[in-house]
């Protein structure tokens, strides 16, 4: 049972050979995504038990449109999302905007991604969110103004205050 197909099909018919199969050829994927959104080891784990429960639970209703990894992703997302908001009722938000011209170009040329893994740890929760959501995920800045419920230019403005924050981190590493 190595198919992708096979797979969803065998977790359909909820086939524990399947559900393993699934989570031998995702969890480490899955696992890479809890753990830009959470605060720790545990918390990713976490939401990694929680993501492929859901996954488990909703995968009829996958339709086969898109990518079946990114419907995983988008699962563990919104459940890392979910748990952000359980334990921080209150992230605390800028209101104000301002637009910078930041350039890393040079500095990331040489950063490892895992080297920026381990910057982003760093960041301020509210920063960090938002440029996950931002810059790894591809979501506008509308969708994450609506999914956090906060307002557009917050997200922006989080998300220009991340990536000088990022810029400042990076500029040391170089020192």
């Amino acid at each position: 049972m190595n198919s992708e197909e096979e797979i969803i099909e065998g977790c359909i018919n909820e086939n524990k050979a399947a559900q393993e199969a699934l989570y031998k050829k995702y969890a480490s994927k899955l696992m890479g995504v809890s753990m830009r959104y959470a605060k720790d080891q545990m918390e990713a784990e976490d939401i990694l038990h929680d993501a492929l429960v859901k996954i488990f639970d909703n995968i009829k209703g996958y339709s086969n449109k898109g990518s079946f990894v990114g419907w995983m992703v988008k699962i563990t997302v919104n459940t890392a999302l979910n748990k952000i908001r359980s334990r921080n009722k209150n992230l605390s938000y800028v209101e104000e905007y301002t637009e910078e011209t930041l350039d890393f170009s040079s500095s990331l040329d040489t950063l490892q991604l895992m080297d920026l893994m381990n910057l982003m740890e760093k960041m301020p929760e509210g920063y960090k969110l938002v440029f996950n959501l931002f810059a790894v995920e591809g979501y506008s800045h509308q969708e994450i103004a609506k999914q956090l419920g906060i307002e557009e230019v917050t997200s922006r403005t989080q998300f220009a205050k991340a990536r000088k924050y990022l810029q400042r981190l990076i500029l040391k590493l170089e020192e």
